[in-house]
C-alpha cells in the first residue's frame, strides 16, 4: 500500500532565528485558509488554533522535559523552519472509505539542541509532534501538553473510574460513559481517557486526540487551572506481576519517575486537534487516520475482514440441540455451522479453549485442529482468544504454530493499560501477527492510534463500553452512549462494540442477565449499529439459537458489510442521534439510531445520483414503545431527489440497504 501523491508545493524556508529574534508567532493556515494555528517560540514554546476569528485554544505550552534536566520547548532557539503544503491521496485498507484526502499545511521548526517540532494544519483539524535527531537514546520525564479555552465551555469527558489495581488510575479497561459538565466543573482528582469532544460557540466542536503511538504512552487528561485541560501520563513499568481476571492481566508494581525511554530517532506521538463546524463531519472524520504512519503490510491480500459468531456474551447459550452446549466442540461446531448458512466468514472461540495463561496447552473439550478443518470445508474461519499477558510471554511460537495450523488470527484481551510497554507492544504483535498472517482484534484495550492503518490486518479494537457492560450494568444511558460514540469515540477508528442482540428491551423492562443477555432500545437499534459502527471485525454478539429465530433480522444482518469504499454521515447530533450512509461498490447501506427520545428526521437521498432505487428497510415497529423487538421490513422504490421521512422510537434505529 502506498501514499499516491498528488502535489507538494515547498512555500518557503525561514531564515535562522527570524521569528524567534522578533517574537512573532509564526503562522500556518489550513489548506481552505479557515483554520490557522500560531506558534511562539520566546521564552516558551506555545501554540495556538482559531478557526475564523473563533479562538479553539488560546496559546498552550508546548514542552518535553528529559530526565537529565533537559526542557524542549524552554527558551527554544530556532536553527531553521520550513513551511510545505501536501496534497495527497491516501490509500486506506479495510477502512469506512478506500481513499482519504490527504491535504494540509506543514510548519517543519528546527531547534539548536537537536529537537524540532512538526506541525499540521488540515481543513478539518491541526496537530503537532516532536522529533529528535540524536543517535543516543532519550529517557522522557515529563511532557506538557496543555489546552486552554478562553470560556467555560462544555465538555463530553470519559473518567477512569473503573479502577483494576487500587491506587493506580493508568490500569483502566478504557470503558465509560461521558459526563457533560462544564470545563470548570472537570474533577480535578480523576483521569479522562481519549478521545474527549469540547463544545464552543457557534455549533464548533473540538475533538482532543493523540496519534502513533508506538514506542510512547498514550496521553490521559486531568483539569488544569481555569479552563484549561492537560496531558498526563503513566509511568514506565519496572516491574509486574500477573493479576486480574483470572491472572490474565500483566499489572504493574512499580513505575519509574520517567514516562518512556526512546532512541533518539523514534517518533514522537501526535497531539491532536478535530474542529468541526457542524456534528455531522465529526461522524467522518480521518485524521488519526492521516497521522498514522504509513502502511507496512506489503501484500495485505491474504486480509480479510468480515463479521464473526461470538460465543462469550451469550454464555454459549443454544437450545434445542441434541448436545450439552458449552467450551466443547460439538457446541463450536454448531457455530460453525450458523455462520456457514449465513455467510459470515469467521467464529471466534474465546475464553476457554486453552489453558489460561499457556495457550499452548489445549483444553480436552475443545479441538482446535478439528474445528479449523471443519470449519475450512465450510468457508469458516478461526480465530482464537488470547489474554495479552499469555501471548506477550511466547508471542512467537503462539502465532507460528496457530498460523500452520491454519488459525486465521486471535482476539486479545486485557491490556488494561497504555504506558509505553503496552502501546509498543501492539506494534509488535501486529508486525509478528502480519508476518505469519494472521488477524489482529484488540480488546480490553485503550482507542486505536493509527495502528490500524499502518498494520491493517489489525482489524478492530475494543476502547469503547460495549454490549458486554449490558450484562452487569443495569442503570447505564445506553441509547445515549450508542448516540454519542460515532462523534467522540470513532474519531479514533473502529471500535470492538460487539452488537446484534435479538432480545431486546424498553428502558422499563431491561434487566441484566448472565445466559439469556438483552439490549436496552429496539431490534433496528441494534441492526443500524451494523452501519454506524466501524468495525472491519464485526461481531454477532446473540447465539446461533436466538439468531435462527429472527432469520430475517439475521439475513438482513449478514448483508452488511464491514468496510467501504465511501462514506457520507448524513445528519446527527452529539448524544442524541445520528444518521450515516456508507457505499460498498454500486449498494449503499444507510444506519439511524437515537437516544431514548423518539423522534422524528429526514433523510435526504441526494447522495444516490440520478436513477431508480430498490431499498430494503427495517424500521422500528408500531408497538416498539412498548415491545422493543417491533420492527417493520418493507421494500420501496427510491431515488436520488427523495427525501425520506423516518420516525425513530424510544431507543429506536432505522436501516436500509439500497440497490440500483
Amino acid at each position: 500500500m502506498r501514499r499516491i501523491f498528488i502535489t507538494i508545493a515547498f512555500i518557503s524556508s525561514i531564515a535562522l532565528n527570524s521569528f524567534s529574534q522578533s517574537q512573532k508567532p509564526l503562522q500556518l493556515s489550513s489548506p481552505d485558509k479557515k483554520i490557522r494555528v500560531s506558534i511562539s517560540a520566546s521564552d516558551t514554546l506555545k501554540w495556538s488554533v482559531k478557526i475564523g476569528s473563533q479562538q479553539i485554544i488560546s496559546f498552550s505550552p508546548v514542552m518535553l522535559t528529559l530526565q537529565n534536566g533537559e526542557t524542549w520547548g524552554r527558551n527554544p532557539k530556532v536553527v531553521r523552519s520550513s513551511l510545505s503544503s501536501v496534497n495527497n491521496n491516501l490509500q486506506t485498507p479495510f477502512y469506512k472509505k478506500s481513499v482519504v484526502k490527504d491535504q494540509y499545511s506543514q510548519l517543519v521548526i528546527d531547534f539548536k539542541s537537536d529537537y524540532g517540532l512538526q506541525i499540521r494544519v488540515y481543513n478539518d483539524g491541526a496537530a503537532y509532534r516532536f522529533f529528535s535527531k540524536r543517535q543516543s537514546e532519550i529517557i522522557v520525564k515529563s511532557e506538557q501538553a496543555e489546552f486552554r479555552f478562553d470560556k467555560d465551555y462544555k465538555v463530553f469527558i470519559p473518567y477512569v473510574r473503573d479502577l483494576r489495581v487500587p491506587g493506580d488510575q493508568f490500569i483502566s479497561s478504557y470503558e465509560a460513559l461521558y459526563d457533560h459538565q462544564n470545563l470548570s466543573q472537570v474533577f480535578t482528582d480523576s483521569l479522562a481517557f481519549l478521545p474527549l469532544l469540547v463544545e464552543q460557540e457557534n455549533g464548533i466542536k473540538v475533538g482532543i486526540l493523540d496519534a502513533d503511538l508506538e514506542n510512547y504512552p498514550g496521553m490521559m487528561i486531568t483539569k488544569a487551572a481555569g479552563n484549561s485541560l492537560k496531558g498526563t501520563f503513566a509511568g514506565y513499568p519496572l516491574s509486574e506481576t500477573p493479576g486480574g481476571h483470572n491472572k490474565f492481566n500483566s499489572v504493574v508494581t512499580k513505575r519509574a519517575d520517567y514516562i518512556a525511554k526512546m532512541k533518539g530517532s523514534d517518533n514522537f506521538p501526535w497531539r491532536a486537534l478535530v474542529i468541526a463546524t457542524n456534528d455531522a463531519q465529526l461522524a467522518n472524520n480521518d485524521l488519526v487516520q492521516k497521522l498514522a504512519a504509513p502502511v507496512r503490510v506489503k501484500d495485505v491480500s491474504w486480509i480479510k475482514p468480515g463479521k464473526v459468531a461470538w460465543d462469550w456474551w451469550n454464555d454459549w447459550n443454544i437450545s434445542h440441540v441434541d448436545f450439552k452446549a458449552g467450551v466443547n466442540t460439538q457446541t463450536y461446531k454448531h457455530y460453525v455451522d450458523f455462520a456457514s448458512a449465513n455467510k459470515l466468514e469467521y467464529i471466534i472461540l474465546d475464553e476457554g479453549w486453552s489453558d489460561p495463561v499457556d495457550l499452548m496447552k489445549l483444553n480436552q473439550e475443545v479441538s482446535v485442529p478439528e474445528l479449523v478443518e471443519y470449519g475450512k470445508q465450510k468457508n469458516v474461519g478461526v480465530i482464537l482468544w488470547a489474554s495479552w499477558r499469555a501471548m506477550i510471554e511466547n508471542a512467537d511460537a503462539i502465532m507460528k504454530t496457530y498460523s500452520q495450523l491454519g488459525v486465521k488470527g486471535f482476539k486479545i484481551d486485557f491490556f488494561d493499560r497504555d504506558d509505553q510497554l503496552s502501546t509498543s507492544s501492539t506494534y509488535l504483535i501486529a508486525k509478528k501477527a502480519a508476518e505469519n498472517k494472521l488477524l489482529i482484534d484488540l480488546h480490553g484495550i485503550y482507542k486505536p492510534d493509527g495502528l490500524q492503518h499502518t498494520y491493517p490486518n489489525v482489524v478492530n479494537f475494543e476502547g469503547v463500553k460495549g454490549l458486554e457492560n449490558s450484562k452487569w450494568t443495569p442503570h447505564d444511558d445506553v441509547p445515549r452512549y450508542d448516540a454519542t460514540i460515532p462523534f467522540i469515540r470513532m474519531l479514533a477508528g473502529p471500535m470492538d462494540y460487539t452488537p446484534g442482540a435479538m432480545r431486546n428491551a424498553t428502558k422499563p423492562n431491561f434487566y441484566p442477565s448472565n445466559s439469556m443477555p438483552m439490549s436496552q432500545g429496539t431490534r433496528c437499534h441494534q441492526i443500524a449499529m451494523y452501519v454506524v459502527f466501524e468495525a472491519p471485525l464485526q461481531m454477532l454478539a446473540d447465539n446461533p439459537t436466538s439468531y435462527v429465530k429472527e432469520q430475517e433480522s439475521t439475513t438482513f444482518i449478514s448483508k452488511i458489510p464491514t468496510v467501504f469504499d465511501e462514506t457520507i454521515a448524513l445528519d446527527g447530533k452529539v448524544s442524541e442521534f445520528v444518521s450515516i450512509a456508507r457505499r460498498k461498490g454500486d449498494t449503499w447501506y444507510i444506519g439511524a439510531l437515537g437516544n431514548w427520545d423518539q423522534r422524528d428526521i429526514e433523510l435526504d437521498l441526494s447522495f444516490l445520483g440520478s436513477g431508480n432505487y430498490k431499498a430494503e428497510v427495517f424500521s422500528d415497529g408500531l408497538n416498539a414503545d412498548k415491545d422493543a423487538t417491533d420492527y417493520k421490513r418493507t421494500v420501496v422504490n427510491v431515488s436520488g431527489g427523495d427525501k425520506i421521512k423516518l420516525h425513530l422510537a424510544n431507543g429506536g434505529g432505522w436501516a436500509a440497504i439500497i440497490t440500483k
